[in-house]
């Protein structure tokens, strides 16, 4: 550094860091949202149809948060768990 007469700058101030920083900070927002509506859904389906398969459990906490928000509304007229695998395997 001292050869090619460079200063020392402090990374954490550059733009670039700095917007790598926000989209981190939206991802992380992002995941917990998701995590959270997995969760409100998943007690909602217990609470409703009983105890759920880990596969049925994996298959909803790995659905997106639109797909979380239509199967909580979805779930309302469920009345047995074929209804839940019904609506699962029509996502694709």
């Amino acid at each position: 550094m001292q050869l090619l007469d460079l200063k020392q700058t402090d990374i954490t101030q550059s733009r670039f860091y700095q917007e790598i920083k926000q989209e981190g900070r939206q991802e992380g927002l992002q995941q917990g949202l998701q995590r959270g509506e997995a969760n409100l859904v998943l007690r909602q389906l217990k609470q409703r149809l009983g105890e759920l398969s880990v596969a049925q459990v994996e298959r909803v906490k790995g659905l997106s948060v639109p797909q979380l928000e239509a199967l909580g509304e979805a779930l309302l007229d469920f009345t047995a768990i074929a209804d839940l695998e019904s609506y699962l395997s029509g996502l694709g």
